[in-house]
């Protein structure tokens, strides 16, 4: 009880040091609001090169300036790859990744070694919060049996809590501060602190009962579009059979005010998030002996919408009296969604793997991503390429994979010879125009 008084007295007066583990898209945005107010910040990632950055003042992330980054550090935010300094931080946040196996199971390496690299460093008096999506039970299984393990009382002389991260990388109409916060305690003085926390960083926090309920609000936000999404690409590919634009559809629809919600097909799931955290409910409900058929529905529509666009171009290409193999294809937009750099799970870079296995020549043009980055599961020695007239022409298709708003569409349809288009950007009937 005294410690909990203690740290949420020093996180509500703003003397505590905010400790954030990963320095990525959501990790970044966290020391950022944190340093805005006030307090002293810490940033722990193992990325040797994201350290460098930031002690240089540099952003790594688009829609992150360099400018607040300098001024996060000259107001003492400073970062390390040393997990000792965790011992300087009443609160630890950890915003790792957590991606599926090649079995498409949970893989918690990035969040189990992270718990591990913390654990000689941890002390009486600090909050540990897991941000990181993946499936109810995680925080109690495997996080508060590591903080018991160093011989603390859970609740008493370290508090850990679960507190899902909500960024949305790029979009303009919601920052940190302005996203409610889900916040769920292992015990009540856990909750407490938790609150105390993230009620100085965060317009409006949330709390819920545990953490295993935070755990699955967050994965049942994901699994809601996740779902819809898979429902609208059903319907998108029941319309194309049909000779039915699926957009001119949806617009319809949506002109309904009430118990109708657009949702928009697509290439595939893109992200850190909508592609994944279905899979963790899944694996977690057959521990119960439960099948989530719906939820694994939608997953499998959706995975097989590369495969769905693929097979457009390879018709656009037979009508055009060319072959896959050996053609030029021009893939506009790599990052997972319009107007970011963000390359997770992009749906684009599958598309790319299925053409170049069926010998097509690709290049890409993307004015978020200058150059094809290292990616753990894909590699293409690419940069992104001038949408000119003559460069445009000089390919046998075009595929709008990601509908960034700098690309010039009127160009592109203009000077391109076939387009492929994912996304809708062309809901006029041009016969260059193939809607997938």
């Amino acid at each position: 009880m005294g410690n909990s008084v203690e740290l949420i007295s020093k996180l509500k007066k703003r003397d505590a040091t905010i400790g954030i583990i990963g320095l990525g898209y959501v990790g970044l945005p966290l020391v950022l609001r944190f340093s805005s107010i006030g307090y002293k910040v810490i940033g722990i990632d193992v990325d040797e090169k994201k350290v460098s950055a930031l002690t240089n003042g540099e952003s790594y992330i688009e829609h992150i300036a360099s400018k607040d980054i300098q001024v996060a550090r000259d107001t003492g935010f400073y970062s390390s790859t040393d997990f000792s300094e965790a011992s300087a931080c009443d609160a630890l946040i950890i915003c790792v990744p957590t991606p599926l196996n090649k079995y498409r199971e949970p893989d918690l390496g990035f969040v189990i070694g992270t718990v591990e690299s913390l654990q000689p460093h941890l002390r009486k008096g600090q909050v540990l919060s897991l941000e990181s999506t993946t499936y109810p039970g995680t925080t109690e299984e495997e996080i508060v049996p590591r903080c018991e393990a160093q011989g603390f009382v859970v609740g008493d002389d370290i508090f850990v809590v679960y507190s899902p991260e909500r960024e949305d990388p790029g979009n303009a109409h919601f920052s940190t501060a302005t996203i409610p916060k889900i916040c769920g305690g292992h015990t009540k003085h856990c909750l407490d602190v938790g609150l105390a926390l993230y009620d100085q960083a965060v317009n409006h926090v949330v709390p819920v009962s545990s953490t295993k309920a935070a755990e699955m609000t967050k994965l049942l936000e994901n699994i809601h579009r996740a779902v819809n999404i898979g429902l609208v690409n059903e319907m998108k590919i029941v319309s194309d059979k049909m000779g039915i634009d699926i957009h001119e559809v949806i617009t319809a629809a949506a002109t309904k005010p009430f118990g109708f919600t657009p949702y928009y097909p697509g290439p595939g799931l893109g992200g850190h998030c909508i592609p994944i955290d279905p899979f963790y409910l899944t694996w977690k409900a057959r521990e119960y002996g439960l099948h989530t058929r719906f939820i694994e529905l939608s997953g499998e529509i959706n995975q097989a919408m590369p495969q769905w666009v693929v097979t457009k171009i390879m018709d656009g290409l037979n009508d055009n009296g060319v072959a896959l193999r050996g053609a030029k294809v021009l893939v506009l937009g790599i990052a997972y969604k319009k107007n970011v750099d963000d390359m997770r799970e992009s749906p684009s870079v599958e598309i790319m793997e299925m053409l170049k296995e069926k010998g097509a020549h690709l290049a890409y043009s993307d004015p978020h991503v200058p150059v094809f980055p290292k990616m753990r599961q894909h590699e293409f020695d690419l940069s992104s390429v001038e949408l000119t007239p003559e460069n445009l022409a000089s390919y046998d298709v075009v595929l709008v994979a990601t509908d960034h708003d700098r690309f010039d569409y009127s160009l592109i349809q203009q000077h391109a010879k076939l387009i492929v288009d994912t996304r809708g950007k062309y809901l006029k009937n041009f016969e260059n125009v193939v809607k997938a």
